[in-house]
């Protein structure tokens, strides 16, 4: 008789208004396996995974646990199964340290009084043992996104949980931490622990997974065996038509200066150090300028500064020739200056509006947009948001209506993309333009970006992904420790060289 897998999810079926998330989908976890789930933003992934923790209650199929029907009404239930989840942007409260959210819940206790040397003690066994190296009295606030999703992993294993699932779990992660988070996978099947991951990454399922179950618009295509498959079949698997990986560039026909820093120092907030240090650098009209560096070395600091995030220290920003240093952020967006942020949710959307208003946020005082009494257009508005979300493929349940939050994190990255670009602006800041979106997605962000660059637009990118940093600009500065140590042609270099200024071991002369 065969072993019953770790999880079956049987003809699941999940809707919300307007969309069917989830349609007949059956998913099959083995014991001691990582198990890969590929799909579209949008496809039903991270819906299929929260019905499985118990977030959302399906409308048919059943899930069985080690052959037996279980029912999950809440992660309560799930913890009790031994199913734990690390989610696509972390359940942490900031304020706490990691030991009160890893402990939390669960909080060991004698008489009423809470024994936390006890449950410090097993945090600390579990860092050392699985290579999750933390320091469990850092509040959550003071580290870094690495950090704080090896709080996450924590979280699971001190509850003991035998199902493990990673929901895009490389999405906000440098390469370096990403190769240590695929390290910690592998201990983790090779203690019997089933992992459930999803990921748009194919190089990263390809090196990890063992089989890979795809979706499509809610739909079961297939499971495959990773070892016999290619990333270029996942992919035509996942989007239903070949996905082209080489990016075609005109030749470049530079005009004049867009983008003109002089010698800008910004302040860092976590320590007494500048985060940015006497930085000048130009971006000219028909060019993409790549800022690269591993993450935490200012690049966060220098756009808050050129978008009016944060006031500079000292030091000048020029937009056309026309000094912006002091100018406040709407006057930037008038300027000709769009911004695509590196945190969607902090300074991309209101995620409780809709996603048309979430789409003239920057324009809605616009005479298109309101009358000169003050009243909103809202037929105007919604002409828009409908061309947009045709325009830039935005999957949402109710369309122009839908509550920015209720959509994937893909999708509410497209919406912002389609909302910085549609304003035509002559220098687009777009940080990491393409992080949680799958391969489609990126392709098709990677054409605007050298459309913008083509029409004789400027464009700064600031990227951690290095096939990016490679394949899209047509120069590349590399920050370390908040100054620029390199400049490189892309068709000149390898990642190989350009890992060594981005670590600190080189650095040369840069000319602004």
């Amino acid at each position: 008789m065969d072993t019953p897998y770790a999880i079956e999810m049987l003809n699941i079926t999940k809707k919300f208004p307007g969309i069917i998330a989830n349609d007949n989908i059956t998913l099959q976890l083995k014991r001691g396996e990582i198990h890969a789930l590929l799909g579209e933003n949008g496809a039903g992934k991270s819906t299929l995974m929260s019905v499985l923790f118990g977030l959302y209650q399906p409308e048919e199929g059943v899930i069985k646990k080690d052959g037996k029907e279980v029912k999950i009404n809440d992660p309560n239930d799930a913890n009790d199964l031994g199913i734990g989840m690390v989610h696509q942007h972390f359940k942490l409260v900031e304020c706490f340290t990691v030991l009160d959210n890893i402990i939390l819940g669960v909080e060991p206790n004698k008489h009423g009084v809470l024994q936390k040397e006890e449950a410090r003690k097993k945090v600390i066994a579990l860092s050392k043992k699985y290579g999750l190296m933390v320091d469990p009295d850092a509040k959550i606030e003071d580290i870094t996104v690495g950090m704080q999703q090896r709080t996450e992993i924590l979280k699971m294993l001190y509850r003991e949980n035998e199902i493990l699932i990673f929901d895009e779990p490389t999405a906000v992660l440098t390469p370096q931490e990403i190769d240590e988070l695929m390290q910690i996978m592998r201990n983790l099947k090779a203690e019997g622990k089933s992992i459930l991951f999803i990921s748009h990454k194919l190089a990263e399922i390809m090196a990890v997974a063992d089989r890979c179950t795809i979706l499509r618009k809610g739909k079961y295509i297939g499971t495959v065996e990773t070892a016999k498959t290619t990333a270029q079949e996942l992919s035509s698997l996942m989007v239903g038509r070949n996905v082209n990986f080489h990016i075609e560039k005109k030749p470049q026909k530079l005009g004049d200066v867009v983008l003109e820093v002089e010698n800008m120092t910004v302040a860092s907030k976590s320590h007494n150090n500048n985060a940015v240090k006497n930085v000048s650098l130009k971006v000219r009209a028909g060019e993409i300028v790549c800022l690269a560096g591993i993450d935490g070395n200012g690049q966060t600091e220098f756009v808050h500064g050129l978008t009016g995030l944060e006031p500079l220290v000292s030091g000048t920003v020029k937009l056309k020739g026309q000094d912006i240093t002091k100018a406040p952020i709407r006057k930037r967006n008038t300027s000709g200056m769009s911004h695509i942020p590196e945190d969607r949710h902090k300074h991309g959307l209101v995620l409780d509006y809709s996603l048309e208003n979430n789409l003239v946020l920057e324009t809605y005082f616009e005479p298109e947009y309101t009358s000169p009494a003050g009243f909103l257009k809202k037929d105007n508005i919604r002409k828009t948001a409908e061309r947009l979300i045709k325009e830039f493929d935005v999957r949402s349940g109710q369309g122009p209506v839908t509550i920015a939050r209720a959509m994937s994190g893909g999708n509410q990255q497209k919406a912002i993309i389609a909302r910085e670009i549609d304003k035509d602006p002559d220098l687009l800041v777009a940080v990491q333009p393409t992080r949680g979106l799958d391969v489609g997605a990126i392709e098709f962000v990677h054409k605007q970006l050298i459309d913008r660059r083509d029409s004789g637009k400027a464009v700064l990118l600031v990227s951690l992904e290095l096939d990016e940093v490679m394949d899209v600009p047509d120069r590349i500065l590399v920050m370390y420790e908040g100054e620029i140590v390199g400049e490189f042609d892309p068709k000149k270099t390898t990642q190989e060289e350009l890992g060594l200024y981005m670590a600190g071991a080189k650095r040369m002369e840069v000319k602004a």
